[in-house]
């Protein structure tokens, strides 16, 4: 496992080491001790898997508010898919600029999202599955949502062809409406090595 820094403090793109003969292949999905060297989180509480069946699923902004943020390690198990990052913590230059990285099946990887960064994903292929680790109990009452194609964040999604997105994410608030209620969100315990 290979970590590196993306431009969000405190995100990383995780490379795996891929092994394959005529059998099939076998991948180290998670290490510990690796995680631990960096000051990762390894203490995960719940774990979900996502299934997208058709090109053109879009799910995102999503993210939790206090005090039930996450941490997340995506991976995904099958297809292609486009992640977008946006960072809500207050005080960092990486504050409201989204980032993006594509998650394949021929490409093996993790995506380590911090807390107070928002989500979200579109898909390349038919049959996209990712499976995510949290930190935090999932809080219906906490949950929050920035819409996928505002303006100020300016979000340069790949579409093609027909999308499908839920009405909640259609009908998401803007980036503005987030800042006027919540104002960015400021962590209780800031990793010093992220900063």
């Amino acid at each position: 496992m290979k970590l590196f820094q993306l431009d969000i403090p405190g995100a990383f793109e995780i490379t795996l080491a891929f092994h394959s003969d005529n059998r099939g292949h076998f991948v180290r999905t998670y290490d510990r001790d690796i995680m631990n060297q960096h000051r990762l989180v390894t203490d995960w509480i719940q774990e979900s898997q996502s299934f997208s069946a058709r090109k053109g699923t879009l799910r995102g902004l999503h993210f939790q508010r206090p005090p039930y943020m996450e941490t997340k390690i995506v991976r995904l198990s099958r297809g292609r898919v486009f992640m977008v990052l946006v960072d809500l913590r207050k005080g960092y230059q990486s504050f409201g600029k989204p980032l993006a990285v594509i998650l394949s099946q021929d490409e093996p990887k993790l995506l380590y999202v911090p807390q107070g960064v928002a989500l979200g994903m579109y898909t390349l292929v038919d049959d996209c599955s990712l499976l995510y680790k949290m930190d935090q109990v999932y809080s219906p009452a906490h949950q929050g949502i920035i819409r996928w194609d505002d303006p100020d964040l300016n979000i340069e999604w790949p579409l093609e062809g027909e999308m499908i997105i839920s009405e909640r994410d259609a009908s998401a608030p803007s980036f503005r409406q987030f800042m006027e209620v919540q104002q960015g969100f400021v962590l209780p315990d800031e990793r010093g090595s992220h900063l």
